[in-house]
């Protein structure tokens, strides 16, 4: 009997591989899962996939000289399906899919695979789930306007609803919220430092094989302490075949990146980047700098009339990260990794006063480096669980030895974060999933600040403790239309003796194959924020600093956000709408970055959202296109002010994206533009002096953002080719051109009293026509 079945067995494979070849050398199209079969059993691999979606599709075989990857890769793009590699013995295979729970039948360790409604949103690589969750792997990325690599913190600005008021990542407001709003986790470690040169690239280096999940709202109930979007990203790759690196190189920095497969069980991945503007001026660089550096010490904007004064600046940034996983056994994989981030900044000031030379040094340094810890276990087919633990460190320093006097000034903000977490995974039925949890989180936090003449010094350090009881459940019925995810997190914080409940929903139901209706909700709260204590801080570069609420003039801030939304999606189109209503309590002025008569005020009070986002995304073949709109109106309550209500700072009333993208075989190529209403400022109202201080006279102002900037424009444009030689050696080769059309826009402004005891405005303009080119290459 063995020996009849083991040849039936080869008689059905060489069937199926004759049948292929045959069908690829005629050019005559096979029923697709013909196709499948062959493949599952050369490869001894298995296909998942939805019988409706995969029986009507028929498509020329590839060649049988193609590996397995490349063969997916070619009935991807003839056949808008998603091949994804679980395990390298699974491929699930979706387009507009219902929820797949694949148990691993030698490890007995449940996947799960999220439930994909949309799967190209704005290009390849971005993924809409039914949570509501943005799913971004930048490895099968296609290509975005303006991007060389896919930055991670630049894509997602492309997300109706996320944008940076002042076009920076270190900046990113998200329905109107603060950066500070935003959590951002790098394989469960928490981040207080997200961006290189002081906002304008992403930390995260983009050669690691990310997948990023942005929430803006319906946040998952085991993230806290945020009340705006949640940003986690993972970076542990799936299981590699072989060693695999790659190096690359533009005109800002160098970077590169290993996979190293140690054994059948364990893998190690190293990658780091380097910047080198501290030895090339490059013209990308120049911008940059003309950008970050106006308005701050390094440019001196109060002394550029004096011939004999200049500065001269060093500067520079790097970023590595490490990571191991290791199987254990046939149930448990045990993962570690580590980050680093660090900008630096060296200044010499040189100025002739009264014929004596006077020469001084400043200096500003930024660094974030974190580590972490996880076991994962499934004690059966039904029941896993996950223990793991991080320590975050931050840290911002700076020396400020002002050259027209003898001053010194050295300021610093530490933060160390560290957490622990357990996670239970219980599949009850299978239309049900039980996940449960505890987490503990310690932060500490220390503002410090020394000048020498006068002899001032102030240090202030504080620590919270949190505890939170994590509960929430996944439910599909409907034959997978309908998508329930209710759950909550109870917080309990020590030193405050604050308990506080926050409910989270995501619901999705699918009223057809194309159209689908979405409701979020959640309640989150947050107890470490960003102020400014003066504009001039850390020289006036990055200005903001971490602190902690004490329940008194710094409270716990809240946030209570819910949101209604429709999508219609098939192969060709993608429409979809979304109403939000977002309010956050607990904010201070200083948190709010003004710079007007309410700069040196310090208030207590919240801002409430209400907008609307829509995208209409077109399919053409080779083109595909896009166009974006975000309406909102955002406004602060300050309840002790007259007028008490005003527009927020970061309000953007009127915002729209558009773009067009070739994307055919080894040639990508974007064209786009954003376009947005101008922020709110506030203005003098009248050009006379409040002098009854004549040392220090001040401007009679308007009502707070009485009136708004003027609008910004910007065209962006990429192109990328790559070069292959076989599934391994790979060289791309990558263009791109922010602000194509050197739009001057002004992105903020502000007013001072010069030294003739008149009023002059301030503006930051945006980023000039920038080109960058970047090269890489994959072995």
């Amino acid at each position: 009997m063995r020996k009849i079945i083991s040849r039936l067995l080869l008689f059905l494979v060489l069937f199926f591989a004759g049948q292929s070849m045959l069908a690829q050398e005629k050019g005559i199209a096979m029923p697709l899962k013909e196709i499948l079969a062959g493949l599952s059993k050369q490869y001894k691999i298995q296909f998942n996939f939805l019988e409706e979606e995969v029986k009507y599709i028929s498509v020329i075989p590839p060649s049988p000289e193609l590996s397995l990857s490349e063969k997916l890769h070619y009935l991807s793009n003839r056949t808008a399906l998603t091949f994804e590699n679980i395990n390298n013995r699974y491929i699930v295979i979706t387009s507009q899919k219902q929820a797949i729970t694949i148990i691993d039948s030698v490890k007995g360790i449940p996947i799960p695979l999220e439930e994909t409604v949309i799967e190209k949103y704005l290009t390849k690589g971005i993924a809409k789930t039914a949570e509501g969750n943005l799913v971004i792997k930048p490895k099968k990325f296609g290509i975005l306007p303006g991007l060389t690599e896919a930055d991670v913190l630049q894509t997602m600005q492309q997300v109706p609803g996320i944008y940076s008021a002042d076009e920076t990542v270190s900046n990113i407001n998200v329905r109107s919220g603060t950066h500070d709003q935003n959590l951002f986790l790098w394989n469960g470690i928490r981040m207080f430092q997200t961006g290189h040169f002081f906002g304008l690239i992403s930390a995260f280096n983009p050669s690691l094989p990310q997948k990023i999940t942005i929430s803006k709202n319906g946040t998952s109930a085991f993230y806290g302490e945020s009340v705006s979007s949640t940003i986690a990203i993972s970076s542990f790759p799936e299981p590699i075949e072989n060693t695999a690196s790659s190096i690359s190189t533009n005109l800002i920095a160098a970077q590169f990146n290993s996979n190293i497969k140690i054994s059948d069980n364990s893998s190690f991945q190293i990658s780091g980047r380097r910047s080198f503007t501290d030895w090339v001026n490059s013209p990308t660089y120049q911008n940059f700098y003309n950008r970050v550096f106006q308005n701050t010490i390094v440019t001196n904007i109060e002394n550029n009339e004096i011939s004999d004064y200049h500065t001269d600046e060093k500067f520079y940034f790097y970023d590595f990260t490490a990571q191991y996983q290791q199987k254990i056994g046939s149930k448990s994989e045990a993962t570690a990794a580590f980050i680093g981030i660090n900008n630096s900044l060296d200044l010499d000031q040189n100025m002739i006063s009264e014929g004596i030379q006077k020469s001084r040094n400043s200096d500003l340094s930024q660094q974030n480096f974190g580590g972490m810890l996880a076991l994962k276990t499934a004690w059966n087919d039904n029941i896993s669980s996950k223990i793991s633990g991080y320590l975050s460190y931050y840290n911002l320093n700076s020396k400020n030895e002002a050259v027209e006097n003898n001053q010194t000034l050295v300021q610093q903000n530490t933060v160390i974060d560290m957490g622990f977490r357990l996670e239970n995974r219980h599949i009850l039925n299978p239309n049900m999933v039980l996940n449960t949890g505890y987490q503990y989180n310690e932060t500490g936090i220390r503002n410090f600040e020394n000048i020498d003449n006068p002899g001032f010094s102030k240090s202030i350090k504080e620590v919270l403790r949190s505890h939170s009881l994590i509960s929430e459940a996944e439910m599909h019925y409907l034959d997978g239309h309908l998508f329930i995810k209710p759950g909550f997190r109870f917080n309990y914080i020590e030193e405050l003796e604050k308990y506080i409940f926050e409910p989270r929903l995501q619901f999705n139901y699918r009223l057809t194959q194309e159209i689908s209706i979405e409701v979020l909700g959640e309640l989150k709260s947050q107890t470490a924020s960003q102020v400014i204590d003066q504009q001039q801080d850390f020289l006036g570069i990055e200005k903001r600093r971490w602190v902690l609420a004490d329940d008194r003039s710094i409270p716990i801030q809240k946030s209570r956000q819910a949101s209604v939304g429709f999508t219609y999606n098939t192969s060709d189109w993608l429409i979809s709408l979304d109403n939000f209503y977002k309010k956050v309590t607990g904010i201070t002025t200083p948190s709010q970055a003004f710079q007007n008569q309410l700069e040196f005020i310090k208030l207590n009070g919240d801002y409430t959202v209400w907008g609307s986002e829509f995208l209409i995304q077109k399919n053409f073949d080779r083109f595909y296109s896009w166009i974006s709109y975000n309406l909102s109106s955002s406004e602060y309550n300050f309840g002790t002010l007259l007028p008490s209500q005003f527009s927020n700072n970061f309000q953007i009333i009127h915002n729209i994206n558009w773009a067009v993208i070739y994307d055919w075989n080894n040639l990508k190529v974007a064209l786009g533009t954003k376009w947005h209403s101008g922020r709110p400022e506030t203005t003098p109202a009248t050009n006379l002096l409040d002098l009854s201080n004549p040392a220090k006279p001040e401007i009679y102002y308007n009502f707070p953002n009485n009136k708004n900037l003027s609008d910004y424009f910007q065209v962006n444009f990429s192109a990328a080719y790559c070069w292959k030689w076989n599934s391994k050696n790979q060289l791309e080769l990558g263009i791109s051109v922010l602000n194509l059309l050197n739009k001057k826009n002004t992105i903020s402004r502000y007013y001072r009293v010069n030294d003739n005891n008149a009023i002059e405005s301030v503006n930051t303009y945006s980023l000039e026509r920038t080109p960058n080119i970047a090269l890489k290459f994959n072995f």
